[in-house]
């Protein structure tokens, strides 16, 4: 037997209603590429003008959810061995790198509820994405009660988000309570992002310590510290078949058994009447959108931002350089001033020297006019002087002056010292006291 899926396609890209061709095509490429027990299985594909169909294995068994409401009891035993076989189909699809994104009860079907352990099958795979090593994805889709902080947060994804949503699942199964579920969708959100959660007593009172510690670690913020898909299946509380039952009367046994169905089949009505028609692209389609524009807005504001902080380091780096230009030539030009007056100042000087060297010359040039003319005026008086000493010797040495000049004149050679000496004996026997000069030039005038 088969099951058909019909899918709505987007008219048009400015619609929100239907579901885009990518969307579609994303979804069977993955469920091609799946062959799992645990899995639902397709089988065939068809397209008309308005739809595209799906042709699934037949799970005619209903939800896990509403399976174990209707129980009159259930032990974590048989939780467990349900949580098992989710995890089993989980740990095939992370095998091949895939995540399914969309993991809560509506999606956690029966092949068929009348066997003793029914057979899990997975479904729903419309937000399932292969991740790539090296490339980043991120999204905000899904349930918001079972939706991982990264989600929330619009952070890059991985299968980790698909480990929380099991915790989730987990704490639902075994409590009948959701962890994060608030009076708002804002509120859930908020819970979700702050992992604001906790045992409460009212609720695990009799849950085993390994099955909280099972939950408390797929619930972790950080998705790096979450239990992995094979370290969720070698979980001591999964791996071990069988449990210690307290040592309880049969009676209490059951009524908290009872309880804990009771409070299940309480969540599972709550859940079905407050969930609209296809709850996961209702919930969230336009916010992914909205948030992928202003993602995209972001990274422009963020692009503009670094250009900004890029020019304003190149304005900066600009001005220090005008600074540095600016000091340097500040003191260049100053320095050439002080060359240039320093210039001025030794031209000014050497002007003035060569005016006082002008001044010099001219005053030289006119005290040597004047030496030349008193030596003019002296070199007359001595003229005079030597014709008045030689007339006046004429007159005193007589015929003997004569004779001794005559013969001077008529012999060879020139007056000999005995001459010279009887000169100046003449001379001083009648000058007694002759100045200098005249004696000088008596001397002259008789040599």
């Amino acid at each position: 037997d088969f099951a058909a899926k019909f899918i709505k396609k987007r008219q048009s890209t400015a619609s929100w209603r239907g579901v885009r061709r990518e969307e579609i095509q994303r979804e069977v490429a993955v469920l091609r590429q799946t062959r799992h027990q645990n899995i639902v299985t397709l089988h065939d594909v068809f397209e008309n003008r308005t739809d595209v169909v799906l042709i699934l294995e037949l799970v005619s068994g209903g939800e896990l959810f509403d399976f174990l409401a209707q129980k009159e009891s259930l032990s974590e035993e048989e939780a467990t061995q349900f949580i098992r076989q989710i995890l089993e189909g989980v740990q095939y699809l992370h095998t091949h790198n895939i995540a399914h994104f969309d993991l809560k009860p509506e999606n956690i079907m029966l092949l068929d509820k009348n066997v003793p352990l029914p057979r899990i099958k997975l479904i729903d795979f419309g937000l399932a994405h292969k991740m790539e090593a090296g490339v980043e994805f991120k999204n905000i889709f899904g349930t918001p009660e079972f939706v991982a902080p990264e989600i929330v947060n619009y952070e890059p994804l991985g299968l980790e988000a698909d480990m929380w949503s099991i915790g989730v699942i987990t704490y639902i199964l075994l409590s009948g309570a959701s962890p994060f579920l608030g009076e708002s969708k804002q509120d859930t959100l908020g819970n979700i992002s702050a992992v604001n959660y906790e045992f409460d007593e009212e609720f695990f009172c009799h849950t085993s310590d390994q099955a909280k510690d099972f939950i408390s670690q797929l619930l972790q913020k950080d998705r790096r510290k979450r239990l992995t898909i094979q370290a969720a299946l070698n979980h001591p509380w999964i791996k071990v078949s069988h449990r210690d039952e307290n040592k309880t009367p049969e009676r209490k046994k059951r009524e908290r058994r009872q309880l804990k169905t009771k409070r299940l089949r309480e969540y599972t009505l709550k859940s079905h009447s407050s969930m609209p028609p296809n709850n996961t692209y209702a919930n969230f389609e336009r916010f992914a959108r909205v948030v992928e524009d202003i993602g995209r807005m972001e990274d422009a504001f963020t692009g503009l931002a670094v250009a900004r902080s890029t020019l304003r380091g190149d304005v900066d780096a600009l001005a220090s350089v005008c600074d540095e230009k600016e000091a340097w030539y500040r003191r260049e030009g100053e320095g050439a001033r002080h060359d240039l007056s320093q210039i001025r100042y030794e031209f000014r000087k050497a002007e003035a020297l060569r005016r006082h060297l002008q001044d010099d010359v001219r005053a030289f040039g006119r005290s040597l006019a004047a030496a030349g003319e008193r030596y003019r005026e002296r070199q007359g008086r001595y003229d005079a002087l030597r014709a008045e000493l030689s007339s006046e010797l004429h007159w005193v040495l007589g015929p003997r002056r004569l004779n001794l000049t005559s013969a001077r004149q008529t012999s060879a050679g020139p007056i000999t010292a005995h001459e010279r000496r009887e000169l100046a004996e003449v001379s001083r026997n009648y000058f007694p006291m002759p100045c200098f000069r005249c004696a000088q030039s008596v001397n002259k005038g008789l040599g």
